[in-house]
Order: structure tokens, then sequence, then C-alpha cells
């Protein structure tokens, strides 16, 4: 797991943030970054890109009143099965 301080590119974080996973964390490793967040926007725009790149968000949370952190695994997201109830007829 490695770790990267964002901060100091305020809102200009996200290509940089996707270059460091393309190029500086193995298949399967995870990656938590931390960057700063004004109107919360940053959050959503992160997990969506994350989706595109089908990596999986693992945790999101507000750091402090201005930071926020992201763990970001580099592998597609598990899919998971539902299983249906089956109807019992009378």
């Amino acid at each position: 797991m490695k770790r990267y301080d964002l901060r100091p590119l305020k809102d200009n974080f996200y290509n940089r943030m996707f270059d460091l996973i393309k190029n500086d964390i193995d298949e399967g490793e995870n990656a938590i970054f931390l960057f700063e967040i004004g109107d919360f926007s940053p959050i959503q725009k992160v997990a969506d890109m994350v989706k595109e790149n089908n990596y999986t968000l693992m945790n999101s949370l507000k750091f402090n009143e201005v930071d926020w952190t992201v763990v970001i695994k580099k592998e597609a997201p598990a899919v998971v099965e539902t299983v249906q109830e089956a109807s019992v007829e009378e």
C-alpha cells in the first residue's frame, strides 16, 4: 500500500492521481490519496473516474475540515451476484 499527498495540487489533482495509479501502483495493490476539497464535487468526480477506469473504490472519508482521503485498489470491482428467492405458490 502506498500513500500520496496531493493537497499541494489543490483542484488539479485528478490527472496526477490516475497517472500514479497507472504507473506507480501494481495490479491488485491499494493506494491512499489525500486531497483538498472545497464543495465536495471532487469526491463524486474521483468516484466516477475510478468507475470509468475499472478500479475499486475501497474507502472514502473526510480527514479533517478541508482534506479528504480515498483508498483505491488497482483492480476491477468484484461482481456480486444476488440470489432471488423462489416464490412459493399455495
